[in-house]
């Protein structure tokens, strides 16, 4: 994966498999960093999978044998001075469970990949998961990106998320609001 935004799409498939309703992606640049977060009300992970997720042959996918992705993110991050932290809560230990990824790479190293197409990968999570509460947050020196599933459920009523004319508005409303936080 050549842009980190396939990175978030992939954590953020991990959460809807691992059964969350609610996941929240966040992406800050401020200064010299770019951090993004993944957290989930999912199943969590023990303790013993957590430490293995950086070997990339654990998966905990039935279709595979292979994990690539956390190994692949944590090389990228840590290439550029950054680091990867994955903290997570199994549901057999806390009615509180579910995952936490964060990921932090320096924007001006030479390795570091572009952020890549987030509008494009919000909309694929929404129309591919119209029923998880999904809220999106990405701040930078300019201002601030939002989009909350569950407010706009609240506007909508019986209205799905993944129709056409819902997903074309949520394109538009996340590009006014890029050109508005890059104009300042």
């Amino acid at each position: 994966m050549d842009e980190l935004s396939l990175y978030v799409l992939d954590i953020t498939m991990n959460s809807v498999r691992a059964g969350a309703d609610a996941i929240s992606v966040t992406i800050c640049e401020e200064g010299d960093w770019l951090d993004f977060t993944v957290t989930d009300n999912g199943c969590g992970m023990t303790e013993e999978q957590v430490k293995k997720l950086t070997d990339p042959f654990f998966t905990t996918r039935k279709t595979r044998k292979v994990g690539l992705g956390i190994p692949f993110l944590t090389m990228l991050a840590e290439m550029t001075g950054g680091f990867v932290r994955i903290t997570s809560t199994h549901e057999s230990v806390s009615d509180d469970h579910g995952t936490t990824t964060h990921a932090r790479f320096g924007r001006n190293h030479i390795d570091f990949i572009p952020l890549g197409d987030m509008i494009e990968t919000v909309l694929t999570l929404i129309q591919g998961s119209p029923d998880i509460n999904f809220t999106y947050t990405h701040k930078t020196d300019g201002g601030t990106v939002y989009l909350s599933c569950a407010e706009l459920r609240e506007i909508l009523e019986d209205v799905p998320l993944n129709e056409p004319e819902v997903l074309a508005w949520i394109r538009e409303n996340l590009r006014e609001q890029y050109d508005a936080a890059s104009a300042s």
